[in-house]
């Protein structure tokens, strides 16, 4: 009897593999980072076989963990870092480069030149123009291996963002699809067609024999090949991390937000069957598409949120686990006047400046450790609470509730002062691990396994609410020093 639904979460970090059983409850989770490459000031790349065998090694342990076998696992629904680019060989799934990874800002040159053409490609794809998305760095990848773009002209060399990657290695090469929140983070999908843009892939110089088939977000795409996980298994969702997460938090209605705190932070506004096109520095993308209804939705990302905490951790060597902010900030009153910006892969929305580096003001003898820690956290609220004002100019209201998930969120500071300088309340659930939890409903809801929506939407969550305490004055006084930080970086 098929009780579970199995979610693989493909971070930027690490890949994790999560059973959930009907009532989306944890079962079983197996994790394993991966190694990250900085080949250059600004690069980021990830090895594609690392991703599939780490991402295959959990999914098996997780399995082993519950004492579960593919005969007990009702499908698989696949949630991964988005916009990040794989080239591989059709023929051999031989990666023709390592994946160039979201964060890479190697391009942005590259997006100066086709400035000219920003408006087109916003009106096409929802996007900015900016080296975050998959477009430019696939054009890289084509223009500096050798021989590449003759191949892909070819038809021998094949392009797709991580779920597409593993769906292909999960079918043994059978599917090449991406589904269509992941196809509208290239900025080479058209989001009103629903089909990849013939203007934005002819100047780019894209060839379209090598971009993956556009599928809905909860539909069977195929089944695992059977040696892979002791059976076949059908695959029978996917989605990008942050929609899944959307989609995990029940964010059903329009005018629902979301922020996930991971390695960056992501805003979505859920917008309903209508795409809006911001006013304030934010970008269209699609949420999700699902039985041939497409639900669209505001987003802004921060580069660099939980990203700031390994920092702390791994270069600066002022913590030894993530864990331990929340005490060591707590042991000062407030960071004695010291910001910090994190623009260490530029900054995101809504300033959108990919040549920006980062920067540290207010340093004075009287800062120590405590208060860089400190304020490393309140960087990743300030940026946050950034896209917060964004999304309520576009929708004409100050937000009202702020639902939050990921690693950092059960950091009980952080998102306390997420309140208080966002002046909303914030509501956490009981399980944070909503990316997985959204990619597992999606994946379930093709099959039969959940019912519908409604019925997801019924299911209790134990959130846990944070109101806002700080007073207007005190709050004022943050989010100044906040903007003349960042005006000086800028």
């Amino acid at each position: 009897m098929r009780q579970y639904v199995m979610a693989f979460d493909a971070g930027t970090t690490s890949e994790r593999a999560v059973i959930f059983n009907r009532e989306g409850k944890i079962v079983s989770v197996a994790q394993k980072e991966i190694t990250q490459y900085y080949p250059q000031a600004g690069w980021v790349e990830h090895d594609p076989m690392e991703l599939w065998s780490a991402q295959l090694g959990v999914a098996v342990e997780a399995m082993s963990k519950a004492g579960l076998s593919a005969s007990d696992i009702d499908s698989v629904g696949i949630t991964n870092q988005r916009e990040t680019t794989i080239v591989w060989e059709r023929a051999t799934g031989r990666p023709v480069y390592r994946a160039i990874v979201w964060q890479c800002r190697r391009t942005a040159e590259y997006c100066e030149r086709l400035m000219p053409y920003a408006e087109m490609i916003r009106g096409k794809t929802g996007l900015v123009l900016d080296p975050y998305f998959s477009a430019t760095k696939l054009a890289w990848i084509l223009d500096h291996v050798e021989g590449a773009r003759e191949r892909a002209e070819r038809g021998e060399l094949l392009f797709g963002t991580v779920e597409t990657w593993l769906i292909w290695k999960l079918t043994k090469g059978e599917k090449h699809v991406t589904d269509y929140s992941n196809a509208s983070r290239t900025m080479l999908f058209n989001i009103h067609s629903l089909c990849w843009d013939e203007d934005v892939c002819k100047l780019l110089n894209i060839p379209v024999c090598m971009l993956p088939k556009p599928v809905g977000n909860s539909e069977i795409y195929g089944e695992s090949a059977p040696e892979l996980l002791g059976g076949a298994i059908r695959i029978a969702g996917a989605a990008g991390d942050q929609q899944a997460a959307l989609f995990g938090q029940k964010a059903y209605a329009a005018g629902d937000i979301k922020n996930t705190y991971g390695t960056g932070c992501f805003l979505l506004m859920n917008t309903g069957e209508t795409p809006i096109t911001s006013k304030n520095g934010l970008v269209t993308t699609i949420a999700w598409g699902i039985n041939g209804k497409v639900t669209y939705a505001l987003e802004g990302s921060v580069f660099m949120g939980g990203a700031v905490v390994q920092w702390l951790r791994d270069e600066l060597g002022l913590i030894r686990t993530a864990a331990e902010t929340e005490e060591l900030a707590q042991k000062v009153p407030d960071t004695n006047g010291c910001y910090i910006v994190p623009a260490f892969t530029g900054l995101g929305a809504p300033y959108w400046r990919p040549e920006a580096k980062g920067i540290i003001t207010g340093l004075t003898r009287g800062v120590g450790r405590y208060h860089i820690i400190r304020a490393a956290l309140d960087a990743i609220v300030y940026q946050v609470n950034d896209i917060v004002t964004a999304m309520g100019q576009d929708a004409g209201k100050p937000v009202g509730t702020l639902r939050v998930d990921g690693g950092a969120s059960v950091n009980d500071y952080l998102v306390q002062m997420q309140a208080d300088i966002s002046n909303t309340a914030v509501v956490r659930p009981s399980c944070v691990e909503t990316t997985a939890l959204g990619a597992a409903y999606l994946a379930g809801l093709a099959t039969g396994f959940f019912a519908d929506e409604e019925e997801i939407a019924k299911g209790s969550t134990g959130d846990r609410v944070f109101l806002p305490k700080m007073s207007e004055a005190e709050r004022a006084k943050h989010t100044e020093g906040w903007k003349e930080a960042v005006k000086m970086l800028l």
